[in-house]
């Protein structure tokens, strides 16, 4: 069974600045401020230049800059310890050889050496975050004398949810994490420091929206409110 509140190192992998919030934002508040654990965040892709027609102008070049002054406001908001961000190019991960995305994910792992991982569930929209998943996956497979105990996925809304109900790959939540009202309003308050990231309501990033979902998962577990995981692998 895996404590979180006994994790000692912890990594959290994901494809675009916001993740990070969207997906586990209110257990990583809740962890820096109820345990020791070490957390370290890192995020592969830039994140905004697929929305402008011209990635390398100088407008996408200063919605860049202001894109990284976000992630470091937010990572204040939520308190998490060391952050890593690479550069790869916004939904566009196809575009790259996936071994050069294990690479940059397997040289930070040796860094680090977590105890525990949260990548992007497979079962998602967005390519980033599906391929993100898959790199996640490789750079923490099963060998001997790995040191990881858990690699876990959580949901990403504005992606997951709007898979086809088609999909075989549907985010089935095996694990919960109670979080406070505080929790929560720390993960929308580093979510609404993303100027080009944060929407109005009934958007599912808005913050209506994400204490809802909070509530939601609460609920399925008899709490006032929860962030929902999915144990891909859980060595004990």
């Amino acid at each position: 069974m895996l404590e979180l509140n006994k994790i000692k190192r912890l990594m959290v992998v994901v494809a675009h600045p916001d993740d990070e919030l969207l997906g586990i934002g209110g257990t990583l508040y809740k962890l820096k401020s109820e345990t020791n654990c070490t957390i370290k965040v890192v995020i592969l892709g830039e994140g905004i230049t697929s929305r402008s027609f011209d990635r390398n102008s100088e407008e996408s070049k200063l919605k860049l800059k202001r894109h990284k002054q976000n992630i470091i406001s937010a990572k204040n908001i939520i308190g998490y310890d060391e952050l890593v961000t690479y550069q790869f190019p916004d939904n566009q991960f196809d575009t790259l050889p996936l071994l050069s995305i294990i690479k940059a994910i397997e040289k930070e792992k040796n860094k680090f050496k977590p105890e525990i991982v949260f990548t992007h569930h497979i079962g998602d929209v967005n390519i980033d975050h599906q391929l993100t998943f898959q790199a996640v996956n490789t750079a923490f497979r099963s060998q001997p004398k790995e040191y990881y105990r858990g690699l876990l996925t959580f949901e990403t809304p504005s992606g997951t949810e709007w898979r086809a109900s088609s999909d075989p790959k549907h985010f089935t939540p095996n694990m919960y994490v109670e979080v406070s009202k505080k929790n929560v309003q720390a993960k929308i308050k580093g979510m609404e420091s993303y100027d080009f990231e944060k929407r109005k309501y009934p958007h599912p990033r808005s913050p209506e929206a994400l204490n809802i979902l909070a509530q939601y998962r609460g609920i399925t577990v008899g709490k006032e409110y929860a962030e929902a995981f999915y144990i891909v692998r859980s060595i004990n």
